[in-house]
């Protein structure tokens, strides 16, 4: 028998599964927020394993809540459209006409491909927008930017009542003020924010690095867990930088306010949330409070 034959013989299979056991016992009726970004909204493949897994956790009695962004999806249509994209401290400027391209690509597209992929396996996702139903209220976050938001306050109460109702909630992450203006929000803020609010027990960031680095340039020095303050002193002495900082601020946010631990993982690889739920060893980088550290 050759390695890949004994790989996925019989017993190993029945290992995995036994495997996986204790975790889905653990996270059973508990609320996973998970934010999509990187390859798995754009190459196909990920994309549908990412529905499987998604899926799977719905049906194992985990509550799943997807949220997502779309800057490079965006950016793609802005510049088909011949529009010209500036950028303040890494954040893309966001006129009146901009956020109609957002608000678009976001909601129209985006979301949609989500839920379509997803509901391949069965009518289970309901696509939403941080609009509707006032589920997300957001205000300028600087003039400057134009309409790039900031959250005032989460109400999850759409959130809950599609969670109740046995459905996959998948959140884009467009907000609006309480005069009804539309702001487009970072969609990791949003994931942590709604985590925060859903008392959450997990959230997970697929990214397209494998997670965090002591040493941003070797991979060798990958962290596997870590403290809230130890991650705040990464990113205090500068070894946290560049693209890697809102989502290891997003963590801290998320595990600040409550949720059980905050995960980046590297969503190239394949079935990765699977691999960091329901495996001994995990994947990628877990955040926890201070006190939980193992």
């Amino acid at each position: 028998m050759n390695t890949s034959e004994e790989n996925f013989s019989p017993e190993r299979r029945a290992a995995v599964l036994v495997e996986t056991l204790p975790y889905i016992q653990h996270f059973s009726g508990e609320t996973v927020v998970v934010k999509l970004g990187g390859n798995a909204m754009v190459d196909d493949e990920l994309a549908s394993q990412f529905a499987q897994d998604i899926v799977l956790m719905q049906s194992v009695g985990i509550k799943p809540v997807v949220v997502h962004g779309g800057a490079p999806q965006i950016g793609s249509m802005l510049d088909r459209l011949g529009m010209d994209s500036q950028f303040v401290d890494g954040l893309r400027v966001t006129d009146g006409d901009t956020l109609d391209v957002a608000r678009m690509v976001l909601v129209g597209k985006v979301n949609r491909d989500i839920v379509s992929s997803i509901n391949i396996h069965g009518p289970l996702a309901v696509g939403i927008s941080g609009e509707d139903a006032g589920l997300i209220t957001a205000t300028s976050r600087h003039e400057d930017l134009g309409f790039v938001g900031e959250i005032q306050a989460v109400n999850p109460t759409i959130i809950n009542g599609l969670l109740k109702e046995g459905h996959i909630p998948i959140v884009s992450s467009i907000g609006a003020d309480d005069k009804g203006q539309a702001y487009n929000i970072n969609a990791d803020t949003v994931a942590s924010s709604l985590a925060a609010a859903l008392e959450a027990k997990r959230i997970l960031y697929l990214t397209d690095i494998e997670g965090l680095r002591a040493d941003m340039e070797d991979p060798e020095s990958h962290i596997s867990e870590i403290t809230s303050s130890d991650l705040q002193n990464l990113i205090d002495n500068g070894t946290i930088s560049g693209g890697m900082i809102p989502k290891a601020q997003a963590c801290l946010e998320a595990v600040e306010a409550g949720v059980g631990s905050a995960h980046m993982v590297d969503g190239r690889i394949s079935h990765v949330i699977l691999l960091e739920l329901f495996t001994d060893s995990g994947i990628g980088t877990m955040v926890l409070p201070d006190q939980e550290k193992k």
